[in-house]
């Protein structure tokens, strides 16, 4: 079963009982999904966590699909009590391995790819890397197959049609929505 990489936004970055919570949950007890935690007294460290990060989640899930992956940490997040899936974050800054999962291609046909055809025209270069990690820009990448005859979607409609219905499912939450509306609207009613 393949392995699908995102990063899931949550409503609240976690507190410290949600984070006690979450790493004595069996359903993450595998380390498939991370958190970062905000210091308890941040005024005493040099380095300040990003505070749009504390609202994440990153995830290496296996599913089959990106979508099923996405909805299965959505579903097993409401475990944890006060915090939901809000959306999910759909970066242009990609690995091989994550461009991979946005393509038809393998990571094997990307990598002799990016080894094969580099330079003017031909598979871009890496935009940073770190410990051996190179990191590429996926509109650069999704450019080139395009050159060479791939069909490539951008962004990837999963991501697209996972981030939507999390923004929906988190504008409805709490709303008296009669169902009438929202059928009129497509939606399920209940």
């Amino acid at each position: 079963m393949p392995e699908w990489s995102f990063t899931l936004r949550i409503n609240q970055p976690l507190t410290p009982e949600q984070a006690n919570a979450f790493d004595h949950c069996d359903a993450f007890a595998d380390g498939s999904v991370s958190y970062t935690l905000a210091p308890d007294e941040p005024h005493q460290y040099t380095h300040h966590p990003d505070p749009a990060k504390l609202s994440e989640l990153s995830c290496d899930v296996e599913a089959p699909t990106l979508l099923d992956a996405i909805a299965q940490v959505a579903r097993t997040l409401r475990l944890i009590p006060g915090l939901r899936a809000v959306g999910v974050r759909h970066d242009d800054t990609v690995t091989l391995d994550e461009a991979a999962q946005r393509c038809d291609r393998s990571l094997q046909s990307l990598v002799q790819l990016s080894g094969d055809r580099r330079g003017p025209g031909g598979f871009p270069e890496p935009e940073s890397g770190a410990e051996g990690t190179a990191f590429y820009s996926w509109r650069k990448i999704a450019e080139f197959l395009r050159s060479i005859g791939d069909t490539v979607a951008e962004p990837p409609r999963d991501l697209v049609i996972a981030d939507q219905v999390l923004r929906l499912a988190h504008e409805l939450e709490g709303v008296e929505v009669p169902p009438g509306t929202l059928r009129a609207l497509g939606l399920p009613a209940g």
